[in-house]
């Protein structure tokens, strides 16, 4: 099988029940940003896969998610259903579990942090900042056509773990958050 078919050298897509659509649209732009957050989980996986093998498990298991939503995404607003939907509530409930475990182990919460305090944490963060912006594509797809609504929430929670998760890698290498210091105090 060849790699490239030349079917999109014009700017139009085939969607996974067989309709095209311009490589513009809405539709794409949302799944071509889930894709894109994938690769990101990856490199951040690549990244911690020796010292945190359970926060690595956790990471496949969201790729394969990711991976099933953009799978449901590339069906047009016509056959969108609860017979090609994957995401279900039960992810969002694991994931708000996962982020109460490692909230558990983390000094409250006083101040914004910026990005960073290690290499792990800020590539977390970088995965959390891609996720909004995912969330924010698939508000704009679920106001013109149809999705599984299960996956907004799915998201919006993924973001927040994502947080969470460069909070937990910093204080498991043990540095300092590197917290927010209003203009007037610097």
């Amino acid at each position: 099988m060849r790699i490239y078919t030349r079917q999109g050298d014009k700017g139009m897509t085939r969607l996974a029940d067989g309709s095209r659509i311009a490589k513009s649209h809405q539709r794409v732009a949302s799944y071509g940003d889930i894709d894109e957050l994938n690769s990101h989980i990856g490199l951040l996986a690549a990244k911690i896969t020796v010292q945190h093998p359970q926060v690595l498990a956790e990471l496949t298991l969201i790729q394969q998610e990711l991976f099933d939503l953009g799978g449901e995404l590339a069906f047009s607003s016509e056959a969108q259903s609860s017979a090609i939907w994957q995401v279900r509530e039960e992810w969002t409930t694991r994931l708000e579990s996962q982020i109460d475990h490692y909230t558990e182990q983390l000094a409250p919460l006083r101040q914004f942090i910026l990005p960073g305090g290690s290499e792990a944490a800020a590539l977390a963060h970088v995965v959390r900042t891609l996720t909004r912006r995912c969330e924010r594509q698939l508000l704009v797809l679920a106001e013109q056509e149809q999705i599984n609504p299960a996956v907004i929430p799915y998201v919006n929670r993924l973001s927040d773990w994502f947080f969470t998760l460069a909070r937990y890698l910093v204080c498991q290498e043990g540095k300092p958050e590197v917290h927010w210091i209003k203009a007037a105090d610097r």
